[in-house]
């Protein structure tokens, strides 16, 4: 009997990294994002106006950050970001970075459960900044609540100086909030499962691994959501 319970746990342990490894619970997250984010844009009198989607750089979607779990080594705070490609990134957008959000005092500051966060990174030097290292809002980029609904003149807000525009949705109310003291980096062994590889956010950018079937919905919404974001900007400024 012994005999089989060591082979049993043996067997076990050998599976156990394939499991770890097989990036499932990355697809889920970034399906996860990829529905937040249809919701969001699906609501445009309520959501992120167009005429700020429309020039934005990267999209940053973390789906239900539990309050009081922000803390470093935590399994909370994760999602995903999509940059539009190009060296001055007005390409298509680009198959999914995997991030994390951390700070131990953030849950606190924000209060609720289950809370969505978008961060839109308005600039280059912000999408490169972000790629590269881990980036503390507030100090290494500037960040402000963004801006909310069809209407909301966004150019004439101090908040369109940022970097990066943030946004929170809690019990269905969305609304432009400031995550200032966060930090954001890139999630390496989240991207190592999801690709199946070691991968750098640039060899993502670029094309250089094949994009996850479950990450092509999350780049149809992007493109979708550009294209309407356009539309709304031509049709203002007639």
């Amino acid at each position: 009997m012994n005999r089989v319970i060591n082979i049993g746990i043996v067997c076990l342990s050998l599976i156990a990294p394939l499991l770890a490894d097989s990036g499932e619970k990355e697809k889920e997250r970034v399906t996860e994002s990829n529905n937040v984010l249809k919701e969001i844009m699906g609501a445009p009198d309520k959501g992120i106006p167009g005429s700020v989607f429309a020039g934005t750089k990267c999209v940053i979607v973390l789906p239900s950050v539990k309050k009081g779990a922000l803390i470093v080594g935590a399994s909370y705070g994760r999602g995903v970001m999509s940059c539009k490609t190009g060296e001055d990134f007005k390409g298509p957008w680009s198959a999914p970075i995997m991030m994390a959000l951390e700070q131990g005092s953030l849950g606190l500051q924000i209060g609720g459960q289950g809370t969505d966060f978008v961060i839109l990174v308005t600039n280059d030097s912000g999408a490169r900044a972000v790629m590269k290292s881990k980036v503390k809002l507030g100090a290494d980029a500037s960040v402000a609540g963004g801006p909310v609904g069809r209407t909301a003149e966004a150019s004439t807000t101090g908040s369109m100086k940022a970097e990066m525009l943030s946004y929170s949705r809690s019990q269905g109310v969305f609304a432009g909030v400031s995550l200032s003291g966060a930090s954001l980096r890139v999630d390496d062994d989240a991207n190592k499962s999801l690709y199946g590889e070691k991968v750098t956010p640039q060899q993502i950018m670029t094309g250089g691994v094949p994009t996850p079937d479950a990450a092509k919905p999350l780049i149809e919404t992007l493109t979708d959501a550009t294209q309407k974001a356009k539309q709304q900007e031509k049709a203002a400024t007639k």
